[in-house]
């Protein structure tokens, strides 16, 4: 592989465990096992020659590609058209289910459905981010590429005879290349296994038909709980699986991306590691997929943000932005710098740095959650609820300070608005909650905390010569996260105050319906260069755009919005100004703020027409 396949030239597939992308010219260039979080096998696009990849593609013939996806599923179609043949690449994950396991399979159905074709596969795995060596050994129907920690299993199916013979096998240093010659109506099959019990074997076209067959139908049993039956409905549904594609499904936590590394602007430094839970993140999708009827989805997601406000509350300690899948909180960063980046963009990184950041916005965002959880019969546990009380006073002790802010700024703390906007959400939610149910706190002082944090944003987070909130006291610089501030009801979507702001926005971070998230020029954020428009903005922005009463503007904003993903309907985290995906890759946050707009916007468009 000699060139990177373009971010938005990629496809998902995954179990609920790990993740892995695969691009329109069927090269797999980012799996990291047994975790999403784990070191990768395959990071060619990171790197094509360090990384590794593992591709199959026709050989010596000129072809077009397209990838679909199975409807309803995320088992992704690569097609290879050409004038003498049709041949399909078929990839998924068979589901690895709830209990922690380091076996995860990958399924390649190679198929021809018409005239023939000859395929070249290429697997050439790179252990460890490529820092650990292996070895290839070669059986008759298949491979082991083999570590000192683990093994990477190659198993073949096809019926009749071998798919690949033993005269088209060859071994290049410790990787494996083949040929298979298929005709009209042939089908064989690659699976990739980590941690197999076994050795490489000819695994039954049956056996590969019935994990067809198994996961198709999980996932197709899966969506049909979904309730959405409004406008842009195969867009929601699609973020909705990318999202349940993006969930370690023994803990319940999602990640932010399934992908490190990739650059929020090309041969720029903002190079993060996105495989992690962001407490944000998860507040947002209980939001999301309680709006479309994922109860038992967004269940989990409560129960795993009880735990964290558990152990914080406990320990009278601030919440961690961000952890691991399991829970832990050992983010350390490091750049691997014998990766030459996506398309010369280093350093590459792997954990984050901006983990213990102070952000006191997530406190709002936690509370906003349980919030609303509650109002669709979620209710907190009792030991639970005791944990929220004490990380409620906490913030009563410790709001009033400068913060990191919501982007994770790496220059100096300042009092950011959209923290003081979602402390007061804290405190107005925490106030509800104990007055709904009964239960104890202090209510007293957590209603002179709220309204003291409220005063204190219109009298230091309005600029009067601007007329607009901006993004931290003392400065005339705007920002994007304060197109949340109707949406959590700090201020209604008419108050002329607002209606100001959201000109002052428009005119300052909007370019061509799309949204900048703040100016790093103007509000320097302690790291070289410059960024793409960000994705939860532009959907943030129609939101506001809708409850501002500007509903047409808001729809022709959000169907722009939605010729910007890739064409499987996936989104990055930015836009460039070439209209290209950048950073990582897909975004869970850009596709909660798709569902979360798409509910909103729909019911405000069907409001109107009645």
């Amino acid at each position: 592989m000699e060139e990177h396949p373009a971010v938005e030239d990629h496809g998902i597939i995954g179990n609920l465990q790990t993740a892995a992308l695969v691009a329109r010219d069927g090269t797999l260039d980012w799996f990291c096992a047994p975790r999403f979080d784990s070191p990768s096998i395959f990071a060619g696009l990171l790197d094509p020659q360090r990384g590794g990849y593992f591709r199959v593609a026709p050989e010596g013939v000129h072809y077009l590609s397209k990838q679909l996806y199975l409807p309803d599923t995320p088992m992704l179609i690569t097609r290879f058209i050409s004038a003498d043949g049709v041949g399909e690449i078929i990839d998924f994950m068979p589901v690895a289910g709830d209990q922690v396991t380091d076996r995860h399979r990958i399924v390649r159905i190679i198929k021809v459905v018409r005239g023939r074709m000859r395929f070249r596969a290429e697997c050439r795995p790179r252990f460890d981010y490529g820092r650990e060596p292996h070895q290839l050994e070669r059986h008759p129907d298949g491979s082991v590429f083999r570590t000192a920690s683990m093994s990477l299993t190659l198993h073949t199916a096809r019926s009749p005879g071998r798919l690949f013979p033993e005269e088209n096998i060859r071994s290049e240093g410790g990787d494996a290349v083949a040929f298979a010659d298929l005709h009209e109506g042939q089908t064989g099959a690659i699976v990739l296994e980590t941690a197999a019990p076994d050795g490489p074997h000819a695994i039954p076209v049956p056996e590969i038909q019935a994990m067809f067959e198994q996961t198709r139908d999980y996932w197709r049993r899966w969506l049909d709980r979904s309730r959405y039956t409004g406008r842009w409905r195969e867009m929601v549904e699609r973020s909705a699986i990318t999202l349940k594609l993006m969930t370690y499904a023994p803990t319940g936590a999602m990640i932010a991306a399934p992908t490190a590394g990739l650059p929020e602007k090309i041969g720029g430094t903002r190079n993060w590691d996105y495989r992690y839970t962001w407490i944000r993140d998860t507040s947002f999708s209980v939001h999301a997929l309680l709006g479309l009827g994922f109860t038992d989805e967004a269940h989990r997601y409560v129960d795993w943000l009880d735990e964290r406000v558990r152990r914080a509350g406990d320990s009278r300690v601030p919440l961690k932005i961000m952890y691991r899948v399991d829970g832990s909180s050992d983010l350390h960063e490091e750049t691997l710098n014998h990766l030459t980046g996506y398309r010369g963009s280093a350093p590459v990184r792997i954990g984050n740095g901006a983990a213990d950041q102070l952000q006191l916005d997530i406190h709002g965002d936690v509370l906003f959650a349980m919030y609303f959880a509650d109002r669709h019969g979620i209710r907190a546990p009792h030991h639970v609820w005791l944990s929220t009380v004490r990380l409620v006073d906490w913030l009563c002790r410790n709001w009033d300070q400068p913060d990191k802010g919501i982007w994770e700024s790496r220059h100096h703390p300042r009092d950011h608005t959209f923290s003081r906007v979602m402390t007061w959400v804290a405190f107005d939610r925490a106030i509800r909650l104990a007055e709904r149910h009964g239960r104890p706190g202090e209510i007293a002082r957590w209603i002179q905390q709220r309204n003291a944090v409220y005063d204190q944003i219109m009298e230091r987070g309005y600029h009067p010569g601007r007329r607009s909130f901006v993004q931290s006291y003392g400065t005339d610089v705007l920002d994007a996260s304060l197109l949340m501030m109707p949406v959590v009801g700090f201020v209604a979507p008419t108050d002329p105050m607002w209606r100001s702001t959201l000109r002052a926005i428009e005119h300052d971070l909007v370019s061509d319906s799309l949204v900048y998230r703040y100016d790093p020029a103007e509000s320097p954020d302690g790291l070289p260069g410059d960024e793409g428009t960000f994705n939860m903005c532009t959907f943030w922005y129609v939101e506001a755009l809708a409850q501002a009463g500007r509903l047409d503007d808001a729809r022709l904003t959000f169907e722009k919005m939605l010729t910007f993903s890739n064409h499987l309907g996936l989104y990055a985290e930015e836009i460039a100004p070439t209209g290209e995906q950048l950073g990582n890759f897909p975004q869970a946050f850009s596709h909660l703020a798709l569902i979360n707009t798409a509910l909103a916007l729909n019911r405000l468009l069907d409001e109107r027409r009645r």
